[in-house]
């Protein structure tokens, strides 16, 4: 049975993660912040570590990277409700196997694992052009100043509010409280000294990150 290790630092998608994968695979440990991960998947050793992107302590990237520099056999699936280019690109650079979002079902996330500890690359359908595009260099050396600025969360929101959805829809997309998702856009409206969720919208448009 494939051994599987869990990265996430939400309580009650941590939960339901073992309930669904539990019956088809070996649920070694988990852990909620980067430090933790990385103890126990040395400890551990699973064939496959499924990585929350965004975490306490430096984020999934930080992990894979800790990982890495002891245990090249490890296989890691990210899963994240993020599908930001920078995200999806950031960890298979790291050393990530895969890519899905938390939109995916059950079925089809014991067949990204079981795959993925096949030393096969698993990818959501619309991230897989992120990843052709930045190793054919597309998106290699590409600077924003401005967009550097925000944190990876930040940027989430960013995209969410410049999407159409509310604060309540991001908040619940995100698994955050509304008043997080205010702070956050409170945090972009500053730093990229714009004055309302229209700029916002247009900036985001012009370097098209929707």
């Amino acid at each position: 049975m494939i051994r599987v290790f869990l990265v996430d630092d939400h309580h009650f998608f941590l939960s339901g993660l073992r309930a669904e994968l539990g019956s088809e695979f070996e649920i070694v440990g988990e852990a909620g912040e980067v430090d933790a991960a990385v103890d126990g998947i040395r400890r551990t050793r699973p064939d496959v570590v499924l990585l929350d992107v965004h975490l306490p302590g430096g984020g999934g990237k930080a992990v894979l990277e800790a990982v890495r520099q002891t245990d090249q056999d490890i296989r890691f699936l990210a899963l994240s409700v993020s599908d930001a280019a920078e995200d999806v690109i950031g960890v298979i650079r790291a050393g990530a196997r895969g890519y899905v979002t938390k939109t995916i079902s059950p079925p089809d996330l014991a067949a990204a694992i079981r795959r993925v500890q096949a030393d096969d690359a698993v990818f959501s359908p619309r991230l897989a052009g992120f990843v052709l595009d930045a190793f054919h260099g597309d998106l290699t050396g590409v600077v924003d100043p401005e967009l550097d600025q925000l944190t990876a969360r930040e940027r989430e929101v960013l995209r969410h509010i410049a999407r159409g959805f509310t604060y309540k829809e991001v908040a619940r997309r995100l698994h955050l409280s509304v008043k997080t998702v205010e702070t956050h856009v409170s945090s972009v409206l500053r730093k990229l000294q714009l004055s309302s969720r229209h700029e916002l919208t247009r900036w985001a448009s012009d370097r098209r990150l929707v």
